[in-house]
């Protein structure tokens, strides 16, 4: 695959050409990020919701399938858990853990834990472990 990156001249808009032979789930995932960087399609009773990122409290891979949790409700992601990662912005999301992204902007606080660890309480109350791999990327982002 060939990526071609220009500047427009100064009076042209920014665009995006795609030119495939095939159209395959990667690259159709890659326009859907583009079309809507903001939002993942999420899932509930087989029907499919825009949800807005800002609304995540946090994303857990649990028995292959990967849940996006809100303060209203629990959906469901057709991707998998690095995949859902790689949309999110990082200065936003932080990895706790092997299972879990969590939402910087809903951390009420953060304690010890015990062995390295540390526990994030979430404003809507639920706590989530930060393991002892995630703890330097956990103290960078809030400059402890």
């Amino acid at each position: 695959m060939k990526i071609i990156i220009q500047d427009p001249a100064p009076n042209e808009e920014d665009s995006i050409t795609i030119s495939v032979k095939h159209m395959t789930d990667s690259i159709v995932r890659a326009i859907n990020i583009l079309k809507s960087p903001n939002q993942l399609t999420v899932y509930l009773s087989n029907n499919a919701f825009p949800l807005a990122v800002s609304e995540i409290y946090y994303v857990e891979s649990v028995d292959l399938k990967t849940f996006v949790y809100t303060e209203q409700a629990v959906y469901q992601a057709k991707l998998k858990l690095y995949e859902v990662e790689e949309l999110l912005d990082k200065s936003e999301f932080l990895r706790a853990n092997r299972q879990t992204i969590i939402n910087i902007k809903k951390i009420k606080n953060i304690a010890p834990a015990g062995d390295g660890r540390f526990q994030a309480t979430l404003t809507n109350g639920e706590n989530v472990i930060i393991s002892r791999q995630n703890v330097s990327a956990m103290k960078e982002v809030f400059g402890l």
